[in-house]
């Protein structure tokens, strides 16, 4: 008989109970449920009296994640939060079924009431890839396709993204001068100007950019955020530049947010801030 099945009454086969994980398997997949559910980073010290795992324990399967790139290391504050890895486990996720098929609708809808093409993206590492694209009649198609990744650091949808993170998880995604080196033209050129881009888009309340990735064209976003306010996608929509004066730009964020927030309901978050 299979390993992964076990005789049912009957003679009929089912799967077999799952066997109890190991303690390291268990210590790690608690560190990572842990810190996803925390605002910000936190210390080793926080770790070892929430989860009761001993110091020498906790430390070697901080190490051992450190590596592997699902928990990042901030020395100047002796804390640990989620790395890259993490986000790309939990973005590979939202890409799947439950995103972009609760997503599709929405942005169909909202592309009927804008009457521009709109689309939903979410951050892998330092770049915004394309999980839904839907493109208003008779415009132009967009390079924001299916599948299409480009830099956060240009994109409204990636800006929108890279303002409601954490300053924290901000600075171990853009750790140094080397982060900037590929980074597009009109994109930020160093961490003090990307702080003072998510200054400025907080402040505005979403993100916008401007012939950044097409001439000619402009785009607004906002986040989508999760139970715990961590951003998980962004929702946006590209419009002609001369089209964007202030009166109908505040119109589509309006009916941008107002998505955002349903798609947060319907994958089980609420947004916030």
């Amino acid at each position: 008989m299979d390993d992964a099945q076990e005789a049912a009454p009957g003679g009929v086969r089912r799967p077999a109970r799952a066997r109890p994980a190991t303690p390291a398997v268990d210590q790690a997949l608690a560190i990572l449920t842990h810190l996803a559910r925390q605002r910000g980073p936190v210390t080793a010290g926080h770790l070892a009296t929430a989860l009761r795992i001993p110091r020498a324990s906790l430390y070697r399967q901080l190490a051992s994640m450190v590596d592997h790139g699902y928990v990042v290391h901030l020395p100047e504050e002796s804390r640990y939060g989620l790395g890259v890895a993490a986000y790309e486990l939990g973005s590979g996720y939202s890409r799947q079924q439950p995103l972009s098929r609760l997503g599709a609708p929405l942005i169909a809808g909202l592309v009927d009431r804008v009457g521009e093409s709109a689309h939903l993206a979410v951050l892998e590492g330092r770049d915004v890839v394309y999980v839904v694209e839907q493109r208003a009649p008779r415009r132009p198609m967009l390079i924001t396709d299916v599948g299409v990744r480009l830099s956060a650091l240009v994109t409204a949808s990636g800006r929108a993204i890279l303002a409601a993170l954490p300053h924290a998880q901000l600075r171990a995604t853009f750790p140094g001068p080397a982060a900037f080196e590929s980074a597009p033209q009109g994109a930020p050129r160093s961490y003090r100007e990307l702080k003072e881009l998510v200054r400025v888009t907080r402040a505005r309340g979403y993100s916008w950019e401007d012939g950044s990735v097409t001439e000619g064209l402009a785009s607004v976003a906002v986040p989508v955020r999760d139970h715990a306010g961590w951003p998980v996608a962004a929702l946006a929509v590209t419009f002609p530049s001369e089209r964007g004066d202030d009166t109908w730009r505040e119109r589509v964020v309006e009916a941008v947010t107002r998505d955002a927030d349903e798609l947060a309901r319907r994958i089980g978050a609420r947004r916030t801030g």
